[in-house]
């Protein structure tokens, strides 16, 4: 199903996108990054447009098409207090801008059966303090993903997930951590890598332009003061 398929992962250096990339390795794709950090296929910065250019090129000149579009890089976090007006223009280039451009890039290259997959979060409908930035990105990206499906039906299926609480490291929390969420635990990288694998695979055929949020059940608890070990605390 996947061997010799073609997979371009942004952000892939690290975190989920770094465990989405090894797990399709295993399957025998061959896997492209764009990342800031340094890899083995293509260090630069998914905010410049004529660093998209050049990163597409480099991955049409060596396979010649698309298979899976995976944007996950991860767009800056700053709130209204100090978020400056270049900083809030670069998340939205990095979590909306990129996605949309590298659709359009690779718009006639992709294979036939091809998926994009966007990873938002769950901020896209809950928000901490002083997070708008991210949160406004992360909300575009969800919204691009509906529309991108229904401009490229019958071509691509276009897909977002929403992780929750992802623990990188893969810590093991207990206590109020843990149990706020009813399925009882923080996640993992895998929980996300293994719902990109099943959205890019035949047996997701059916589903586009949906929405899965991935967080353990945490939005849909209600935790009130004293619930669960928490506390509020006024400042």
């Amino acid at each position: 199903m996947f061997q010799n398929k073609t997979a371009v992962i942004t952000g892939g250096a690290h975190g989920i996108g770094k465990c989405i990339a090894g797990e399709f390795e295993k399957l025998g794709v061959h896997v492209c990054i764009i990342d800031k950090r340094p890899n083995d296929f293509f260090t630069g910065d998914i905010a410049s447009e004529e660093t998209l250019r050049r990163f597409a090129d480099k991955v049409i000149a060596g396979y010649g098409k698309v298979d899976f579009l995976i944007n996950n890089a991860l767009p800056l976090m700053k709130g209204i207090q100090d978020c400056t007006y270049e900083e809030f223009e670069y998340a939205l280039r990095v979590g909306v801008t990129a996605p949309f451009y590298l659709t359009k890039l690779f718009l006639p290259y992709f294979a036939p059966g091809a998926a994009i997959v966007n990873i938002s979060s769950s901020r896209d409908r809950m928000s901490q303090p002083q997070t708008e930035s991210y949160t406004a990105a992360k909300g575009g990206i969800s919204a691009l993903t509906h529309a991108l499906a229904v401009s490229l039906r019958g071509k691509v299926r276009v897909n977002s997930i929403s992780p929750g609480w992802i623990d990188t490291a893969y810590t093991e929390y207990a206590g109020p951590d843990a149990v706020q969420q009813p399925a009882g635990r923080v996640g993992n990288p895998m929980d996300i890598a293994n719902m990109v694998l099943y959205l890019c695979s035949d047996k997701a055929g059916f589903i586009t332009g949906e929405n899965i949020c991935i967080d353990g059940g945490m939005t849909r608890q209600m935790i009130y003061h004293g619930d669960f070990g928490w506390k509020l605390e006024e400042t």
